[in-house]
């Protein structure tokens, strides 16, 4: 069968058989099947004939070719086949997404069903962070990567907070600290023993109290050591120094609940998203806003800086209720460059950016796919480039970094899925098919490592650096040796009417005024037990001084 195409764009191509799917409103081309056979037509464009099935107009390698003009005769029963445009001039075009054995997934896993919309798994280069279901506070597994397969229900738990957890990092230095947050509105920063845990873990290394609500968001500094950003329901963003364990900033120009957070390559820029439907780019020092966007069209839910090309991609919702992205520049957040509908699907869109690669993903919760995209800082900025595709839906996503891939095999992703129904977490390795056994270095370039560039002083001094690169040539064995001290501080009080307003934070919630309430009950029976014995102790002190007074020796 005779292939009719139009290449409508120099940087772009596509393969036309029948039943592709696509459309381009841009040009408004289209692809009709006649008794004459397919035809690709649109206005002003020539027709180019391929003789093979499924060519791509791009590759030169399609044979014979000759420009030819619309055909005119159409059949009544014709029917329009859509189309699209793939980019076909990247290296990466050809990822493809490979599953893990069945063994060498987390299976047993007690995924929380929390309607909170953060990612609910941390990853590192040694461990697997989980949030999981519990009872009376919450808690989060801790699992190292080796250890795969069917986990205990009575796996031992980090289990210190009083209320549900919401978020959980892993510190991006030190690879056995992880932060945590929750509705308790604490932060806490643990320590996790080499190898794992072996029992509950109920005290945590420091305890941060600043927030006046629950915390929903946490965020390490990506050039700085012992530097941590939380976003509270209290519509603050405060930043900790670890070194001291104190707040020494905090950003409040926020007016609503805040969604997301996300830095540029050296922490310069801090960029949010909230529920007022605003885009921030803040200066976090200062606390002073760059740029700001009123999204109205485009209801923002999720924000990633691109790296260093000044851009910034959302994703979020159109006036249509059709998930969208939308691409924007740093500094010039006045209209979108570009906006995309993605489908008609109502989960929440997760997007995921490789720098080293500039390639974009787009993982949906609820969906089963993930698709990718590679960004580029000319027209069309960017191009689809493929899908994979999964039955089992996904809750939420947790991502390796870049040190813990396996080169010789050419990963360049990966994602930890969370399958909430078959309670299991399995590892997806996004790989390029290359044949060669060799190093290659044009898909792994040198890449943040595990190395701060600055210390908190510095960083809160004024000072800006890029993070100090590595390269993955050797594969990653190098272990950091940093080790995170706790500050020794003594426990603070605000004590108003005899209440301590740090301990005793007023509910927002049925859970938080039940959770409250049992607590304060717990505390009363407490006090009454300890107020028994020393009525006890003060009859038997009164018992001894009653008979010291009639003793024969005070006669």
């Amino acid at each position: 069968m005779r292939i009719l195409a139009v290449p409508i764009l120099e940087e772009s191509s596509w393969t036309v058989g029948t039943g592709a799917q696509v459309h381009w409103r841009d040009f408004g081309a289209s692809l009709w099947m006649t008794s004459a056979g397919p035809f690709c037509f649109g206005p002003q464009f020539p027709l180019v004939e391929y003789e093979d099935d499924n060519v791509d107009p791009g590759a030169g390698d399609s044979g014979r070719t000759k420009i030819q003009g619309v055909n005119p005769h159409f059949s009544e029963r014709s029917f329009r086949m859509s189309w699209r445009p793939q980019y076909r001039s990247s290296k990466f075009r050809n990822v493809y997404g490979k599953v893990a054995n069945r063994e060498h997934c987390f299976d047993g896993i007690p995924i929380t069903k929390n309607v909170h919309d953060n990612h609910f798994c941390a990853v590192n280069a040694r461990f697997l962070a989980i949030v999981t279901e519990s009872a009376g506070g919450g808690s989060f597994l801790v699992i190292p990567l080796e250890q795969t397969g069917r986990i205990e229900p009575n796996y031992p738990k980090v289990c210190g907070h009083q209320g549900n957890v919401l978020d959980i990092k892993w510190n991006p230095f030190i690879d056995n600290i992880i932060a945590s947050c929750s509705e308790d509105t604490s932060v806490r920063i643990w320590e996790i023993p080499e190898g794992g845990l072996k029992r509950n873990m109920t005290e945590a290394l420091l305890e941060l109290h600043g927030h006046s609500r629950r915390v929903g968001l946490v965020e390490w500094h990506p050039t700085t050591n012992n530097i941590l950003f939380s976003a509270g329901y209290d519509y603050k963003v405060l930043i900790w120094n670890l070194d001291v364990g104190e707040p020494v900033k905090m950003i409040d120009c926020h007016s609503d609940v805040i969604l997301c957070m996300s830095f540029n390559t050296d922490g310069s820029l801090l960029t949010t998203t909230c529920k007022d439907k605003k885009l921030r780019v803040i200066e976090p020092r200062s606390g002073r806003v760059l740029q700001e966007a009123n999204c109205k069209n485009h209801r923002v839910n999720r924000v990633v800086f691109l790296g260093n090309m000044k851009r910034l991609l959302t994703t979020g919702v159109s006036r249509w209720n059709t998930r969208q992205i939308a691409l924007w520049d740093q500094e010039d957040l006045s209209m979108p460059l570009i906006e995309e509908e993605i489908d008609g699907l109502s989960g929440l869109l997760f997007p995921f950016y490789d720098a080293d690669t500039h390639m974009l993903y787009l993982a949906g919760k609820g969906d089963g796919n993930i698709r990718y995209y590679e960004i580029s800082t000319e027209k069309p900025f960017l191009s689809y480039l493929m899908e994979f595709r999964s039955p089992a839906p996904q809750k939420g996503l947790g991502v390796m970094p870049k040190h813990g891939l396996d080169v010789s095999a050419c990963e360049v992703f990966r994602f930890y899925k969370l399958v909430t129904l078959k309670g299991l977490i399995e590892p997806i390795s996004m790989i390029v098919p290359r044949r060669s056994d060799s190093y290659q270095e044009d898909i792994y370039p040198m890449t943040p490592g595990t190395e701060p560039a600055l210390t908190p002083d510095e960083w809160l001094g004024g000072i800006n650096r890029d993070p100090v690169l590595m390269s993955l040539k050797e594969g990653y064995k190098k272990s950091s040796k940093m080790v995170f001290k706790a500050p020794i501080k003594e426990k603070k009080s605000v004590v108003v009417n005899g209440i301590d307003l740090l301990e005793n934070v007023p509910p927002r919630t049925e859970n938080e005024l039940l959770r409250m309430f049992f607590r304060q009950q717990d505390e009363i029976r407490r006090l009454k037990e300890e107020l028994a014995q020393k009525d006890i102790r003060i009859r038997q002190l009164q018992l001894e001084l009653k008979n010291l007074r009639n003793s024969p020796k005070n006669c």
